[in-house]
């Protein structure tokens, strides 16, 4: 058995790690109020634009000439791995690493670049696979203008071929203690496939289709992608809030095991100590 003196100091550091814990889940729970109710206020939008623009795309006939709804033989794919800058988030970075590599496994006759955001992927993604670029810092200042530069060169690579698909591989946010990975393709832009939801949508055009059309979809694509950051943002901090809770609930188990530990080792002494005296005691009487 550890004697007192390694138990005490055990007992300190679980403190200690319980304390830096603890302040770590106070911290990422004021940060994940901020990031819901971002993520809240623009996945409304967001939606019913995507649910839009696929209204609109079912409607196209086959001379349309807009370069983000070409479907083309895909033999050319970019992953865009959305990961987290920090760590000690439970399985958030890891879940997001295991699922791109099993969409690179299952597509090993195609040719597959990725696009990492998040510091935590690119480092592991850098050492095993292609990676085209990377845009941690997106996430110090996350708004519709830093993102809408990457966008654009997304949109400027599918535009010249470079990739005949792109998807998106990201945390979902659904509550604090849930995240959902979710992959979704970002280009080409795929109709709605519910002839009658489409049937029964009738627009009005002003001034044309085509230029409501070729200014929309950008605009589109870029909030799609921000609503996607956001999501993973508020996924990250409700990971970590959840992994932070665990560690500090864990951390005081086992502080309070060490603590029973040491009662032990102290009741122990204190008998041997006592043992000893009576047996000296009775070597003199003797």
């Amino acid at each position: 058995m550890a004697n007192l003196k390694e138990i005490r100091n055990r007992i300190a550091s679980v403190s200690s790690t319980m304390q830096i814990t603890s302040a770590m889940k106070m911290v990422s729970a004021a940060k994940l109020k901020k990031a819901t109710d971002a993520i809240h206020q623009m996945r409304p939008y967001s939606d019913k634009l995507t649910e839009l623009i696929q209204n609109l795309s079912s409607s196209f006939d086959s001379s349309n000439e807009n370069p983000y709804v070409k479907i083309r033989e895909k033999k050319k794919l970019l992953l865009i791995a959305v990961t987290s800058n920090r760590g000690l988030c439970g399985g958030f970075n890891s879940n997001i690493i295991k699922e791109t590599d099993q969409i690179i496994a299952q597509n090993q006759d195609k040719q597959i670049k990725i696009l990492s955001i998040g510091k935590k992927g690119t480092d592991i993604f850098s050492k095993k696979y292609e990676v085209t670029s990377s845009h941690d810092e997106v996430f110090n200042n996350l708004n519709y203008e830093n993102t809408s530069h990457i966008a654009d060169l997304i949109m400027k690579s599918f535009i010249e071929e470079e990739f005949d698909c792109i998807d998106i591989v990201y945390n979902r946010f659904k509550n604090a203690a849930s995240q959902i990975v979710t992959t979704e393709t970002f280009l080409p832009i795929v109709p709605k496939l519910n002839p009658e939801t489409s049937n029964s949508i009738d627009y009005i055009y002003e001034p044309s289709q085509e230029k409501i059309i070729n200014e929309l979809l950008p605009k589109a694509l870029k909030t799609q992608l921000l609503k996607v950051l956001k999501d993973s943002f508020a996924s990250e901090h409700g990971a970590r809030m959840t992994a932070m809770h665990k560690a500090t609930d864990n951390a005081g188990e086992l502080r309070d095991q060490l603590k029973l530990t040491y009662n032990k080792a102290r009741q122990a002494s204190i008998t041997n100590e006592i043992l000893e005296i009576v047996g000296g005691a009775e070597a003199l009487n003797n």
